[in-house]
């Protein structure tokens, strides 16, 4: 939960020009810059591995190299070189949807999102989008228009619809609640996410993929979407790409009318090499660092577990959970503990903020399950009102202990998190050894298998045919015929 910075890298200064259409049919031009400078590598390597640790570290697994390899010959279609040895391409082992680029030749993408593709020429469009945003130079262009906004507060406006004041308790709130490096992607304009697709459509034609498969990927992405929502109990949540690339459902016609009018005869979509890449590669949340499974996390290696309130959304970090619904938000983290909870709570707010402190008659001290906690509210002001900041720690075993920082309306203290932190507690051996981790199988559809009858076997409680067709974007007037190649998720 540290102090995140924002990426400052300028780009070349050296620019070319390419176009894209308005609607209406009118063309603008985009500046693209011609190289990455000697700056923009030296930032980009300094952060680099800040987003390896944000987003669970590198994926270590074989489908990494076929990434690497994808990434950089989709990269080298852009106007920044043309030496794939300049892009450092990384499958992330994280459970969020989500694909980015920065200055210096660095390409993302989670196995989450490689999942939800359904071919190379698919996720070759995710990340050529990506690589337009840099291409473009739409990271200096954003951050200008945000250079009054602190990182965390920008994070905050999009969590929550406040930005908070000021105050040594408002920086606090601005520094600690959400991860910082996930701004890296965050809030690019419309015209901005257009110019991003049609760069994209651009790199795809080049490269001699089917153009229009970042139109199917953008379509698969609206469906998550909006079955992540349904699932979640949510009208507004969204998975971490979709949230941070608004509104993908109404791009989906854009972008395929955009490909088709390359008149492109390409059809490559290499669908067997994908999915053979894909197989076997780990899917939702990593055991080592906790399982969200609905409403509830539970970390089977620390033998925890905690239930979020009815409606409100968890993303599992590598060093955090959080939690986000319409009335606030909160996050789970862990740390260091000399056996004084007082203690643990104020390094707690100083870590966020060294100019806020708790006074010694603010700590309420309870017992929660057996383990014994302690607990303070202070207030902060917000651009749009008051709000209340807890922080409320449980004592772990003698080198460790836990705790959440929540934010609530003003005079709400816990608000919607009382059942939350009261939810809180250890779990037992044989709990934590029923804890699984999910994986990709792709296997071969037989003579009368239909969509009901493999959605079976996919590993879950609920939903299991909207998963089935949302990962193989199917409707449920898709035919399977024996011989089709699927995904399911299995233990």
């Amino acid at each position: 939960m540290g102090k995140k910075h924002w990426i400052t890298a300028a780009l070349a200064i050296t620019t070319i020009t390419a176009f894209t259409m308005e609607s209406g049919g009118k063309a603008r031009s985009i500046p693209l810059a011609t190289s990455i400078s000697a700056q923009d590598r030296e930032q980009g390597a300094k952060y680099h591995p800040e987003l390896l640790k944000e987003f669970g570290g590198p994926y270590s697994g074989p489908q990494a190299s076929y990434v690497t390899s994808v990434g950089r010959k989709i990269a080298v279609q852009s106007s920044l070189s043309n030496a794939q040895n300049d892009f450092t391409v990384t499958l992330l082992n994280s459970s969020v949807n989500n694909a980015f680029a920065i200055p210096g030749g660095y390409i993302y993408i989670t196995r989450q999102l490689m999942a939800l593709c359904n071919d190379e020429a698919e996720m070759a469009g995710v990340l050529g989008h990506e690589v337009g945003h840099v291409a473009a130079m739409h990271s200096q262009r954003r951050q200008k228009a945000a250079s009054r906004n602190a990182i965390g507060g920008a994070l905050l406006q999009v969590l929550t619809g406040a930005v908070l004041g000021d105050s040594g308790l408002g920086s606090l709130l601005q520094k600690g609640i959400g991860t910082g490096s996930q701004l890296l992607t965050l809030k690019f304009s419309r015209s901005q996410e257009y110019e991003a697709d049609d760069l994209g459509i651009r790199y795809l034609n080049s490269a001699g993929y089917d153009p229009r498969a970042l139109s199917a990927m953008l379509a698969s992405l609206a469906a998550q979407s909006a079955l992540d929502a349904r699932l979640a109990g949510q009208n507004g949540s969204v998975p971490e790409w979709a949230s941070t690339h608004p509104d993908p459902a109404s791009r989906v016609q854009r972008a395929y009318k955009n490909a088709q009018n390359t008149r492109s005869t390409n059809t490559l979509r290499n669908r067997d090499a994908f999915l053979n890449a894909l197989n076997g590669v780990a899917y939702d949340d990593d055991v080592s660092q906790g399982i969200i499974n609905g409403g509830r996390f539970t970390h089977p290696q620390l033998r925890l577990s905690f239930t979020a309130p009815s409606g409100f959304a968890m993303v599992n970090g590598t060093d955090a959970v959080t939690i986000t619904g319409s009335g606030g938000q909160a996050q789970f983290g862990a740390g260091s503990y000399s056996g004084n909870l007082d203690s643990y709570l104020g390094s707690v707010f100083q870590a966020l903020s060294k100019n806020s402190s708790i006074p010694a008659n603010a700590i309420k001290r309870t017992t929660i399950n057996g383990m014994n906690a302690a607990y303070a509210t202070m207030r902060a002001n917000s651009n749009s009102g008051q709000v209340d900041v807890t922080v409320f720690a449980y004592e772990g075993d003698k080198n460790s202990a836990y705790h959440f920082i929540t934010m609530a309306p003003a005079g709400k203290g816990l608000g919607p998190f009382a059942s939350m932190v009261q939810s809180f507690r250890r779990i037992s051996a044989q709990e934590a050894a029923a804890v699984k981790s999910r994986k990709v199988s792709v296997v071969t559809v037989k003579a009368g298998d239909s969509i009901a009858s493999l959605s079976s076997r996919m590993a879950y409680d609920s939903g299991q045919q909207e998963r089935f067709m949302t990962l193989n974007a199917l409707t449920s007037s898709s035919a399977l015929k024996a011989g089709d190649r699927v995904k399911i998720i299995t233990y």
